[in-house]
């Protein structure tokens, strides 16, 4: 049985939309929720549950199913799909998760040509630090390919997604991991139920994606490269791939575990150089250390309230009930671009003046321009998370935390942007 438009589910708390996608076992669909937002609900496929071929295997199912919907729940980034609910509808397990509106990693490269490498190592990175909570929880995500990666619609945004087949590990343990590859991804121990897992393990998917992201091409399966070594320097397929890039993708696609970096943050660091030391100009002569440090640490509303005061100075007004627009229009750029930079930054560009300019130009509206435009500032409101239930938040109610919703911060001084 397939849900069809506008069918209701779990006591009318959900309205099908749309069939999103299939695959061996599982199927997706869009849908929303009673407020009108949109989320994704996947389930098991009714043959599943009810076919003879499949009775050996249908409680393993059903737990594998089940133990998605907690690794998702435990694994809290935003750069990993967020579950919002876990119910059974027909006797079918069902997750409710979070709508990813945008394409995946795949189509991207696919419609396109390669990425440059710049926007190709923001996205990996991106999933890197996401992989990095998932591995601190002793969780192995084992599908790293660019299908599984969603890209956001108007932002530079990667989110992880499809936790599947995702298991425990024990470092340096022989563990019995079922056997799922997607050949060009996998490494060589994941063809193998009792090899050595880890962290490594992973790098090899999320270097074969780079490798894929900057080429075009799927690398040739772990297995075929045993027998021959058919792998081709991503650099020979694309020239503007630098030494370093080139070198780190080898380096974290090697064949044998060991000679690869033991760790995502390890081989991050072989693949991009770090980054200089943040920009903190002023034309103002205002030091943004403790803003920078204050976001650095996560401590997201005190950095509200740093980014709100050194605003403040920089204008020359003790409060903004005395701010005129004139002072708004002639706060210096280098400021304005220090404290935006800062807050892309350390929010892994969720939050920021320019991610607000973004989503308040997707709503409708246009820079600098706020009078006689009530409905699109509801609408960007809304999109923020600044207004609930058709009412605005006091500031004590905003979300200071990552999981707030892109463009949610900073707030006591948005206007500006």
């Amino acid at each position: 049985m397939v849900w069809v438009n506008g069918q209701q589910l779990y006591g009318h708390r959900y309205v099908i939309e749309r069939k999103l996608g299939q695959g061996g076992f599982g199927i997706t669909y869009l849908a929303k929720d009673r407020k009108g937002n949109p989320l994704v609900i996947k389930t098991l496929k009714d043959e599943v549950m009810t076919s003879p071929d499949f009775i050996d295997f249908r409680d393993k199912y059903e737990r594998d199913f089940e133990r998605e919907a907690t690794r998702l729940a435990v694994c809290r980034h935003p750069h990993i799909v967020q579950i919002e609910n876990v119910f059974h509808e027909q006797s079918l397990p069902c997750i409710a998760m979070e709508y990813i509106q945008g394409e995946d990693l795949w189509r991207r490269v696919r419609n396109r040509h390669p990425l440059s490498e710049a926007e190709a190592l923001g996205y990996i990175q991106q999933i890197g630090e996401a992989l990095t909570v998932v591995h601190d929880k002793g969780l192995l995500h084992r599908d790293l390919k660019p299908q599984n990666i969603m890209v956001r619609s108007g932002v530079s945004e990667a989110v992880l997604i499809d936790f599947g087949i995702a298991r425990e590990f024990i470092p340096n343990l022989t563990q019995t991991h079922s056997v799922h590859v997607t050949p060009g991804f996998a490494p060589l121990e994941q063809y193998d139920e009792q090899a050595h897992r880890g962290e490594y393990t992973d790098v090899y998917g999320l270097a074969a994606t780079l490798y894929c992201l900057l080429t075009t091409k799927v690398p040739p399966p772990a297995f075929m490269r045993v027998v021959r070594d058919s792998l081709q320097p991503p650099q020979a397929l694309n020239s503007n791939v630098s030494d370093r890039v080139n070198q780190g993708i080898l380096a974290g696609m090697e064949l044998q575990p060991e000679k690869r970096p033991q760790s995502v943050s390890e081989w991050l660091q072989v693949l991009i150089p770090q980054n200089p030391g943040d920009d903190l100009s002023s034309e103002c002569g205002i030091d943004y250390r403790r803003l920078r440090d204050l976001l650095a640490a996560g401590e997201w509303k005190a950095a509200d309230k740093e980014t709100s005061d050194k605003m403040l100075a920089v204008i020359g007004k003790e409060n903004w009930w005395n701010v005129e627009r004139e002072d708004i229009e002639k706060f210096p750029c280098t400021d304005l671009r220090t404290i935006d930079r800062l807050w892309v930054k350390y929010s892994n560009g969720r939050f920021g003046f320019s991610v607000q300019k973004r989503i308040w130009q997707s709503v409708g509206g246009q820079p600098g321009v706020f009078d006689l435009m009530i409905d699109i500032y509801i609408k960007f409101g809304d999109t923020v998370g600044w207004r609930v239930n058709n009412s605005w938040l006091n500031l004590e109610n905003f979300t200071f935390s990552p999981h707030a919703p892109q463009g949610h911060l900073p707030v006591e001084c948005s206007e500006v942007a």
